[in-house]
């Protein structure tokens, strides 16, 4: 059997409840609420008035809330701006304590039937025993669990969730770091290209921004996955290009994650659009760390 690894997430939730959840949400985020179902998850950007991200989410419902899954900076922040005018409507938005957890390995055919976890070919989420689990990718779910959960024996509990956030980065999953937050459009982290944005709903905040971008052409940065040798996380996130015999800006981290064992550190950074696989940059205050671009798991293009 294929070994599986569990990691106690980093990330956090928060919960939305009450008659008015879908609207209230449905006016605040660039995705189409009317699409979540109780067998699907979505991705989903939460922007301000310019268009500007206050984090970007994994959206689902469980018994009858919805849920945002994102790092705790995003979730500290947009938890702040969904509760500015939350009193006008029925509706109770709070952090959710509920733990997450993410399964990963090469077959988690056999721990997902031991939790009696069964997803067919159409659903992407779904109820179990003890919460929601939500199908990330062949290899990778993620729970989110009652406080009495218990793994089966079968699976190896990991101290952190640094191979789960390489593996998050490595399929270009955005996630937001404080210093990125209120920094990007959506589509600068390639939220389109993930099917985190609706160009066809009615309005939302930041959406004259976000709709600017696409019909005028106006974006021309895109985010992309970096790896390479260090010996920990960067203390500076800021990175650099060459350029002939010089060295110039080329953008921060938004996230970073480092594996002791193979002593990698991956991340994703925003940088013009132009940039190509290979590409080598270094971190501006430690330059003997070169990052090189890794290819992104998918296509850049709109819906």
């Amino acid at each position: 059997m294929s070994t599986v690894y569990a990691s106690p997430l980093s990330h956090t939730l928060i919960s939305l409840t009450g008659k008015d959840k879908l609207s209230y949400l449905h006016g605040q985020i660039t995705q189409d609420i009317n699409k979540l179902t109780n067998d699907t998850f979505l991705w989903a950007g939460h922007c301000n008035a310019k268009g500007k991200l206050w984090g970007v989410f994994r959206l689902f419902t469980y018994q009858d809330s919805y849920y945002l899954v994102g790092s705790k900076a995003e979730v500290e922040q947009s938890l702040v701006e969904l509760k500015k005018y939350a009193v006008f409507s029925a509706v109770e938005i709070e952090p959710c304590e509920k733990p997450l957890i993410g399964l990963m390995g090469d077959d988690l055919s056999e721990v997902l039937e031991a939790l009696n976890i069964q997803f067919n070919d159409e659903q992407t989420a779904v109820d179990f025993a003890d919460g929601k689990a939500l199908k990330l990718a062949e290899n990778r779910v993620l729970l989110m669990v009652n406080s009495d959960f218990s793994l089966p024996e079968n699976v190896i509990a990991l101290d952190n969730d640094a191979q789960w956030q390489q593996a998050a980065i490595a399929a270009g999953e955005p996630s937001l770091n404080s210093e990125a937050i209120g920094e990007y459009v959506p589509q600068m982290v390639n939220l389109h290209a993930i099917g985190g944005i609706s160009f066809r709903k009615g309005c939302y905040t930041g959406q004259e921004t976000v709709a600017r971008m696409k019909y005028l052409g106006k974006n021309k940065r895109a985010m992309y996955i970096v790896a390479g040798e260090a010996d920990g996380l960067l203390d500076e996130l800021e990175l650099e290009t060459q350029m002939g015999e010089n060295w110039r800006r080329a953008g921060k981290l938004i996230s970073q994650s480092y594996n002791q064992q193979t002593r990698t550190l991956m991340g994703l950074v925003v940088l013009p659009n132009d940039n190509e696989t290979g590409q080598l940059l270094r971190a501006k205050h430690l330059p003997q760390v070169e990052l090189s671009i890794q290819a992104l798991p998918y296509s850049l293009e709109d819906e």
